[in-house]
């Protein structure tokens, strides 16, 4: 359920944890639509364009991906959404929905918390050696990871080869793989073909992915 534009429960305030933050102002159930993140709709290639001058120890943008075309400038038209901050422990998430991006109550909201969500930004091959320094999480969470970004990627330990066994047992432990591996193909393609298609489809987003 949205909330109302005319009375909304939150106010913009500096906050404790960066800057500037929302706050409610009054209870925000669970569930609840709190509001819009919008801004200027522009591409990929127009987004790094703006920010191709920014320093790289400047985490300072408003760039909210939606999809792998479209990027939203929170910095020009934008509202009382792009100054929500992150936190690891977060009481909100981001939401998309039918290409427009939500912030919804994950859990049952206060009045006088800070709203916040996790920007699950991710890494690039590209990254300085201080970006961990450079996108620094303040949020003071008890699982707080130190850094708004996403952790990195682990690599997958190779399994040795086996050292014993008759050409029966091995031929049986390849045979068992190759099944696995199929089920595993099969069940990413029911996982793509659940993907919801229709233009009212909800998917959680996966933060603002671009600095």
């Amino acid at each position: 359920m949205p909330t109302s534009k005319a009375n909304p429960p939150y106010r913009v305030r500096r906050s404790p944890i960066h800057g500037t933050g929302v706050f409610a102002t009054r209870r925000i159930p669970k569930g609840r639509r709190v509001l819009e993140y919008v801004g200027e709709r522009i591409s990929h290639a127009e987004a790094d364009r703006r920010y191709e001058s920014k320093a790289h120890d400047d985490n300072h943008t408003f760039l909210f991906t939606v999809n792998n075309r479209t990027v939203i400038d929170g910095g020009t038209h934008g509202n009382e959404a792009r100054w929500i901050n992150h936190s690891c422990d977060p009481n909100c998430e981001s939401v998309i929905d039918d290409n427009r991006v939500f912030i919804e109550a994950v859990r049952t909201i206060q009045p006088g918390d800070e709203l916040s969500y996790d920007y699950m930004i991710e890494r690039d091959p590209s990254d300085p050696p201080d970006i961990d320094v450079i996108f620094a999480c303040r949020c003071g969470a008890k699982n707080c990871r130190g850094t708004m970004l996403l952790p990195p990627a682990r690599k997958r330990k190779k399994r040795p080869a086996a050292s014993s066994g008759n050409a029966k047992t091995k031929a049986k432990a390849k045979s068992k793989s190759k099944s696995k591996s199929k089920a595993k193909a099969k069940a990413k393609a029911t996982v793509r073909s659940k993907t919801p298609t229709k233009a009212k489809a909800k998917v959680k987003s996966k933060g603002a992915g671009r600095r």
